[in-house]
C-alpha cells in the first residue's frame, strides 16, 4: 500500500522539519509549505491524505485557508489538525467553525499528534 500524504503548513522552518522528521519516520510522505498562498498550490497539485495547518501564517492565515478548503468540493473531505501556538477557547470555537477536524497547541506533542493522525486517516 503506498504511504499516505501530508501537508505540513507552518512558516517556522524549525518546527516544519522537526514534524517532517517524525512523520516521514511513520512512513507517511510529506509535502510543505510555508505560506497560505502555497499551501492552497500545494493542495491544488498535491491532494494530500491530511492537512496540518498552522494558524498565523504570511499571505492568508490558517483560519481561511481552512475555510476555503472545507467549502470547495474537491478538498473538503481532507481532513485538517490545526495546530498553534493560540490555545484559547475562542480560538479552538473558530477553528472547529471554519471546519477543522481537530485543534492541537504548540509546542507539538509528537505521540498526540500521531494519535489523531492515525484517528483521522482511513
Amino acid at each position: 500500500m503506498e504511504s499516505q500524504k501530508i501537508l505540513i503548513v507552518d512558516d517556522e522552518a524549525g518546527i516544519v522539519n522537526i514534524v517532517k522528521a517524525r512523520l516521514e519516520a511513520n512512513n507517511y510522505r510529506v509535502v510543505t509549505a510555508y505560506d497560505g498562498e502555497e499551501a492552497l498550490e500545494k493542495t491544488s497539485q498535491e491532494t494530500p491524505d491530511l492537512i496540518l495547518l498552522d494558524l498565523m501564517l504570511p499571505k492568508i492565515d490558517g483560519y481561511m485557508i481552512c475555510s476555503l478548503l472545507k467549502k470547495d468540493a474537491r478538498y473538503a473531505s481532507i481532513p485538517i489538525i490545526l495546530f498553534s501556538a493560540r490555545s484559547t477557547e475562542a480560538d479552538k470555537a473558530l477553528g472547529m467553525k471554519v471546519g477543522a477536524n481537530a485543534y492541537i497547541t504548540k509546542p507539538v506533542n509528537m505521540d498526540s499528534l500521531l494519535a489523531k493522525i492515525d484517528e483521522l486517516l482511513p
